[in-house]
């Protein structure tokens, strides 16, 4: 017997539960510890390893560079319009292209003859790089809002819209043709029936979407924004200030952040009747 299972077994002659060996797990509690962790470790390697190795300033700035610089953006450069510019565009995009990607995906999976007639069209369109095209949105709109939005559009609109085709694709059509037997009419089975099965694959769309949308929007920015955080990356750029522009995509990040931590709660409420892998018996111990 070996002494695991030796250690198992009770003093006093009676009988237990045979207890599993211990592993390093890390639970609900200590990963965001972890997590946490990590990152003073790295805020502290940024702060100090430029200076030892010899780094400049103007090339990799310490943490504190970065502070003292938001402070003065704040204070002098109207950083909270500039937030508040892209947080609000890339809402507005995102939102715009995920209604956009989710109807077209679910009328081309209703309509298979269309959607044949169409995909090479959407296939060439998906290819295409659509941050080429801010700089025909600018000529055709001008120096507006309206550009960077349209280009956050078409970046989020195409993986939501592939995301929703696939599943009416996959859709089980024994479910459909026995929901016809019951004399289901067409708008029951859509919603009762395909939106449902679509749901995971539309929720995994809208979270790259999210990530996505704030990709539109600097770039629109940077083409040719007049305000937005991808103007101060441009600014920055020009002036030769290098903590501007990481305040700034240090900015960025945190609004695709806060917006995926966002789609991704929504999801959980919304299929919450899917199991989850973390969730199923033994997960923790495989």
């Amino acid at each position: 017997m070996t002494n695991e299972a030796t250690a198992s077994l009770p003093r006093d002659g009676g009988t237990t539960t045979p207890v599993a060996p211990r592993r390093m797990i890390l639970s609900g509690n200590t990963a965001p510890l972890a997590s946490l962790a990590l990152a003073v470790v790295v805020l502290l390697a940024w702060q100090y390893l430029p200076p030892a190795l010899g780094v400049p300033k103007y090339i990799i700035p310490k943490v504190s560079d970065l502070w003292f610089e938001g402070v003065r953006m704040w204070n002098q450069e109207n950083l909270l319009r500039h937030f508040i510019s892209t947080a609000s565009m890339s809402i507005l995009g995102f939102v715009l292209g995920g209604l956009l990607g989710a109807v077209f995906g679910y009328a081309l999976g209703l309509l298979p003859t269309w959607e044949k007639v169409l995909s090479p069209y959407i296939l060439a369109l998906q290819i295409a790089p659509k941050v080429a095209f801010a700089p025909l949105f600018i000529l055709w709109f001008g120096y507006n809002a309206l550009p960077k939005l349209i280009t956050t559009i078409l970046v989020v609109f195409f993986p939501i819209l592939v995301n929703v085709l696939q599943a009416m694709r996959v859709l089980d059509r024994d479910l459909v043709n026995l929901a016809r037997a019951y004399n289901m009419s067409k708008a029951k089975i859509f919603w009762k029936i395909m939106v449902p099965f679509s749901m995971p694959n539309l929720m995994a769309g809208l979270r790259i979407g999210a990530t996505l949308a704030v990709i539109g929007i600097t770039v629109g920015e940077l083409v040719g924004g007049e305000v937005g955080l991808g103007y101060l990356i441009s600014f920055g750029q020009g002036q030769a200030n290098t903590s501007m522009v990481f305040d700034a995509i240090i900015l960025l990040t945190v609004i695709g952040i806060v917006m995926y931590w966002a789609v991704t709660a929504i999801e959980t409420r919304v299929l919450h009747y899917l199991p989850r892998a973390l969730d199923m018996p033994g997960a923790a111990h495989s």
